[in-house]
């Protein structure tokens, strides 16, 4: 028979993911005391099957191309990667999916942990199904986090449930290379895998439904894909799947808009996620979704879950990273986790009270104005803020300027270096809205653009930074000089 735990602490935080884990640290740092819940591996998602090994897998084929691309250097390249290197060094970057290195940061840093499923039963209480056996009934004195990330939607496709398939997370965690890989999704991780899989020697065939890495500018997509056919992947855009099935050797047959057909030996589906909210018992704190529909839940500034039981009399009940939905990256739940973890403490404390000011500590401000997101295909894709269609759906009197990056920097860096870059400037204002770059190793410029955009940096004053020569940064003075000065 389970023995019953009762434990209290300053905060609850349910899951130790990236996410977790900051808003976590972040009230220990307060002051507070805080346990981690978790059923899986601290560190989450991003450490084990996502970020890490993903880019793992990713970074040397970039690292290959880029000697490719660069005569003299190109002379002395001969083979092609090996893909059981490739590999050993991606379970490496997971500690081959053991958490002992995570359970001792948050022992180090006064966070305890229980491994375990949580579901909330009330107002500031928690019970927990633990995996050794214990069933834990918490109680937070202060609050309770939701930080237990996202699940993949599954696509509406015949015969999907009755087979086989890979998520994300068999294909980054994959033990050996397909011949053939189909992949369902034009997204960021459908397209980053479809080209870390072809250059680890997969045949792939990319079907999307609409157009590949539709949420970026045209321009910069469709460098994207033209990388991608580069490396023989084919993409099947603007194309629906109408079922999958099972054929006797173990391969499976795609069928498509039109009748055609496509057989594959691994199928990869990755057509988004949503916040993993199911289960969590938030019914009893009165959120929860009619009509079969999923859970959906909203946060205010400083993560603090709106029209939860209590919340507006006593708040308690908070949300950060993917469980909030706002903005499904590694890095910007962090942020958000930062904040948080501060307002909780400040709160307890008595030194917030209400709403938190705009940009200060405890506010994630910048998920509504400024939030970076790379996608390390080779060319890479950077972006930030909003694009020239958003500013002008949001109010702003908006306007682009945009250009191929040809710079001094950028035809040193690669043979046939192509690039394009775009700015989108707030007109009343004269500051950034956003900012876009495609093309090999843009990632880098990425953070000066944030914070051009955070900064609100009047462009008169942007025109003043100088950017080194000779650097791919240069596209910046050509971007504003184009733009008038």
């Amino acid at each position: 028979m389970p023995r019953l735990v009762e434990r209290e602490f300053d905060v609850i935080v349910i899951g130790a993911g990236a996410a977790g884990e900051n808003a976590a640290d972040r009230v220990v740092q307060g002051g507070l005391t805080a346990v981690l819940v978790e059923a899986e591996l601290v560190g989450g998602e991003c450490s084990y099957w996502a970020c890490m090994p993903s880019k793992a897998l990713l970074r040397p084929g970039t690292a290959l191309h880029g000697a490719q691309s660069v005569p003299g250097a190109s002379e002395a390249v001969t083979g092609t990667l090996d893909a059981a290197a490739v590999l050993k060094r991606r379970d490496s970057f997971t500690s081959h999916w053991q958490d002992a290195s995570q359970v001792e940061w948050a022992e180090g840093a006064g966070i305890e942990l229980i491994r375990g499923r949580a579901r909330i039963t009330g107002e500031r209480t928690v019970r927990v199904a633990g995996l050794d056996g214990d069933d834990y009934a918490l109680t937070a004195r202060h609050a309770v986090v939701l930080a237990n990330g996202s699940t993949p939607n599954r696509p509406p496709v015949d015969g999907l449930s009755e087979i086989e398939y890979w998520g994300t997370r068999e294909a980054t965690s994959a033990k050996e290379v397909p011949g053939r890989l189909g992949v369902l999704g034009g997204g960021v991780a459908g397209t980053e895998l479809a080209q870390a899989f072809a250059r680890l020697g997969s045949t792939v065939t990319l079907v999307a439904r609409s157009g590949l890495l539709r949420n970026f500018p045209t321009e910069a997509a469709e460098l994207v894909a033209a990388g991608l056919r580069a490396d023989g992947v084919e993409l099947r855009l603007d194309t629906k799947t109408r079922s999958v099935q099972r054929n006797s050797d173990g391969s499976l047959t795609l069928t498509l808009d039109g009748g055609d057909t496509v057989t594959v030996d691994r199928l990869l589906v990755s057509t988004g996620r949503r916040p993993a909210l199911e289960g969590l018992g938030l019914e009893s704190v009165g959120l929860s979704a009619g009509d079969g529909k999923p859970v959906t839940i909203s946060t205010d500034s400083t993560g603090l879950v709106a029209e939860a039981s209590g919340n507006d009399d006593g708040p308690w009940l908070y949300a950060v990273g993917d469980a909030a939905g706002k903005a499904l990256l590694t890095h910007q739940g962090k942020y958000e986790a930062r904040a948080t973890g501060a307002a909780i403490a400040a709160r307890a404390k008595g030194e917030l009270r209400g709403d938190a000011e705009p940009w200060s500590r405890y506010a994630q401000t910048a998920d509504e104005h400024a939030i970076p997101n790379v996608v390390f295909t080779d060319p890479e894709l950077a972006n930030v803020g909003r694009s020239l269609e958003q500013a002008r759906q949001d109010g702003y009197n908006a306007s682009s300027v945009e250009l191929p990056i040809e710079v001094a920097g950028s035809s040193l860096h690669a043979r046939n270096y192509k690039g394009w870059a775009q700015l989108v400037v707030d007109e009343d204002r004269k500051v950034l809205l956003g900012a876009t770059f495609a093309g090999p190793d843009v990632a880098e410029l990425l953070h000066a653009a944030t914070i051009a955009v955070v900064g609100d940096v009047p462009l008169d004053r942007l025109w003043h930074a100088v950017p080194s020569y000779p650097t791919i940064s240069e596209v910046w003075l050509r971007l504003l000089e184009k733009y008038g000065f």
